[in-house]
C-alpha cells in the first residue's frame, strides 16, 4: 500500500510561490499611500503659472519618495492628484468638492485669490488643509478657517511696498486699473490707500477683465489725465498687452507698477519686448529664487527636470507640499484631522526660507522683493 506524502513534504519551489503573494500583500499593507492634490489653472491664459506650480509639487513629492519618509512608523508613498481650476471660481469650487469627496490627504492651491476664496469654504467644510502658494488676497486667512494657510506675503505687504517705492521715486500722480478679480481688486485697493497716505494723487481709476486684450480706450482716458505712473492689478498676460499699447499710444515715459501677478519672467515676451518694459516696477512675496536658501541649487534641479517652464511660484508650491508632509510626520498621521493642528506649530526651513504660521494661517515675518526689467530681463532691485 502506498503511503501518502505529508503536507510538509511539498516542493520548496511551490512553497516559495505560495509565500510570494503573502509577502507582497504584507508590503502593501505596511505602505501608507498619501494623496496630495495640486489645484491651479493648467488650461487657459494662466496655464503657465498653473503648470509651474504643479511642477513644484511634483518635484517635492518625488523628493519625499526618494527619501523614504515614514509617517507613524509606516513608509509613505506620496501620490500627486493634479486638478485644473482654469482660474475660474465655479470650476475651482467643483474641483474642491471633488477632492473632499475623494478624501485626499492634503491640498496645495490655489494660485488665484478668486479661486482660493470659494474653494477655502469647501475645504473648511470637509476639514482638509490647503496651503496656498500664490493666492495673496488678505481675506483668505481672515475667515477663521483652521484649514487655510499661505506661504508667501499677502497683498497688504505687496501693495504697500509698491506704493512706498513710487513715493521714493518722487512720483506725484498715478492712475489705477484692475481686472475685477479678487486678486486684482485686492492689490489695487491696498496700493490706492497707501499711495494716498503717502501724498500721491490718484487721477483716474478704471477696470477691465482678466480675459480682455484691448486696453486702448482705458489707456487713452488715462493718458488725458497725464499720470506719472499706471498701477495694474492683474496678471502678466494682460499686463503685456497693456505695455505694448502704452508704447503705441505715446505713453513711453509713464511708469508701470504691478503686483506678483505681473512679475514674471514671461512678461517681456508677452509685452513683445516693448520699450515700456524699462518702466516696470513689480513686487513678489519672498525673495528672488537665486537668493533663497538653497534656491540656486533647487532651480538648477527644476530647470533640468522642467526646462523653460519656471515662472514665479513653483518654489512656494514645493515648500507648501513639504510643509504638509512635515506636519504629517510630526503628527504621526496623514489624517487631516490629526495633522491639521500640527500645521500651526510649523517651523520649517525650506527653499523659500523659514516658514512659520500666524494663528490665522498666514506666514510669519513675510519678505518681499521689488523687480525691474532692464534690458528686457527681470532683475531684483
Amino acid at each position: 500500500m502506498q503511503t501518502p506524502r505529508p503536507p510538509s513534504c511539498l516542493p520548496v519551489a511551490l512553497l516559495l510561490l505560495c509565500a510570494a503573494p503573502l509577502a507582497h500583500a504584507q508590503q502593501q499593507q505596511q505602505e501608507l499611500v498619501v494623496r496630495i492634490a495640486h489645484v491651479g489653472p493648467t488650461s487657459g491664459p494662466q496655464a503657465h503659472y498653473g503648470k509651474d506650480n504643479e511642477n513644484g509639487v511634483r518635484m517635492a513629492l518625488d523628493d519625499l519618495n526618494a527619501r523614504g519618509v515614514a509617517i507613524g512608523g509606516r513608509k509613505a508613498r506620496f501620490v500627486l492628484l493634479a486638478e485644473d481650476d482654469a482660474a475660474d471660481p465655479k470650476q475651482a469650487t467643483a474641483v474642491a468638492n471633488k477632492l473632499c469627496d475623494t478624501r485626499v490627504n492634503g491640498i496645495v492651491g490655489h494660485l488665484n485669490s478668486g479661486t482660493a476664496l470659494p474653494a477655502s469654504r469647501v475645504y473648511n467644510g470637509c476639514g482638509i488643509p490647503h496651503v496656498a502658494p500664490g493666492a495673496t488676497n488678505p481675506k483668505l486667512t481672515q475667515n477663521g478657517y483652521k484649514t487655510s494657510f499661505r506661504v508667501l506675503a499677502d497683498d497688504n505687504a505687496l501693495g504697500a511696498g509698491l506704493a512706498r517705492q513710487a513715493a521714493r521715486m518722487q512720483l506725484k500722480t498715478v492712475a489705477i486699473v484692475d481686472d475685477r478679480t479678487a486678486y486684482g481688486q485686492g492689490v489695487a485697493q491696498v496700493f490706492r490707500a497707501a499711495a494716498r497716505e503717502l501724498g500721491m494723487q490718484v487721477v483716474d481709476e478704471q477696470f477691465t477683465t482678466d480675459k480682455a486684450m484691448d486696453f486702448s480706450a482705458i489707456l487713452t482716458t488715462m493718458k488725458a489725465k497725464a499720470p506719472d505712473a499706471v498701477f495694474y492689478g492683474g496678471m502678466d498676460n494682460q499686463a503685456g498687452g497693456m505695455l505694448r499699447q502704452m508704447e503705441q499710444l505715446g505713453m513711453a515715459n509713464v511708469k508701470f507698477f504691478g503686483g506678483d501677478g505681473v512679475c514674471t519672467e514671461q512678461l517681456p515676451g508677452l509685452a513683445g519686448n516693448a520699450g515700456t518694459l524699462r518702466n516696470v516696477v513689480c513686487a513678489e512675496g519672498g525673495i528672488a529664487v537665486e537668493k533663497m536658501p538653497g534656491g540656486a541649487a533647487w532651480k538648477a534641479r527644476y530647470d533640468a527636470k522642467f526646462p523653460g517652464q519656471f515662472q514665479v511660484y513653483s518654489p512656494y508650491a514645493y515648500d507648501a507640499a513639504m510643509v504638509i508632509a512635515d506636519a504629517m510626520v510630526r503628527a504621526g498621521s496623514a489624517d487631516p484631522k490629526a495633522y491639521g493642528p500640527a500645521l500651526f506649530q510649523t517651523d520649517y526651513t525650506g527653499v523659500t526660507g523659514r516658514i512659520r504660521f500666524e494663528p490665522t494661517g498666514d506666514l510669519k515675518d513675510p519678505e518681499m522683493t521689488l523687480f525691474a526689467y532692464p534690458a528686457g530681463k527681470r532683475k531684483p532691485l
